[in-house]
């Protein structure tokens, strides 16, 4: 994969860029300010970038505004966004186009190499990687939506988790029941929420939009 990393520490930076390397990637480009973060996503069009949320000047907003931006002159460009704070008003707007190809984790969930490398190529692949916190935080904040309303208790735990990024197998484990156990919520929660089969396998994707991007 060809990835852009986006933070202001230089540690942090370095630590990522050779974590990625050693797991076979390339990185094509850093970036340490939020002007730099967007004029190096729209030269490289990475496969996926991984975005801090904070950086200079102002440490506020600027990477994931960045991102944004990027993301409206690419369509579907994969983000992971790596932070220590869950901006929820950019997160939502993040989420909003439907596309997928993003992640959002809190840099304290972050346990292991395999979880991260795992997560990033998710999010390459146009699937979702999200932070049990910043699913929390997301969810607090939303307002109530029809469709979500009629799944059950149940299925509810089942879109969180798929939220997660998590397969029907992984959360089968997680909720101790069978595969097919999970396979028939998935396919009820699937039809509660008006997605129909089709041929592009994008269903779990379009479920975790509509959950997250409550508003």
């Amino acid at each position: 994969m060809r990835i852009v990393v986006a933070e202001d520490l230089y540690l942090l930076r370095d630590g990522m860029v050779r974590l990625i390397e050693a797991f076979g990637h390339e990185v094509v480009a850093t970036a340490a300010t939020g002007e730099e973060t967007l004029a190096v996503l729209l030269r490289h069009r990475p496969d996926v970038a991984i975005v801090d949320v904070r950086m200079p000047p102002g440490q506020s907003d600027e990477g994931l505004r960045a991102a944004l931006a990027a993301r409206r002159e690419v369509p579907g460009l994969p983000i992971l966004i790596l932070s220590q704070h869950v901006e929820q008003l950019y997160a939502r707007e993040l989420l909003a186009d439907g596309t997928g190809g993003i992640g959002y984790f809190l840099k304290e969930s972050v346990f292991d190499a395999d979880q991260f490398i795992d997560a990033l190529e998710r999010v390459a692949r146009g699937g979702t990687a999200m932070d049990p916190a910043v699913i929390a935080k997301l969810l607090a904040s939303g307002s109530s939506n029809r469709r979500l309303e009629a799944l059950t208790p149940r299925e509810h735990e089942v879109l969180s988790l798929m939220a997660e990024g998590l397969s029907n197998q992984a959360i089968g484990q997680r909720l101790f029941l069978s595969e097919s156990a999970i396979s028939k919520y998935t396919t009820s929660l699937f039809g509660k929420l008006g997605l129909v089969d089709d041929d592009s396998g994008n269903r779990r994707v379009l479920a975790v939009l509509a959950f997250l991007n409550q508003s």
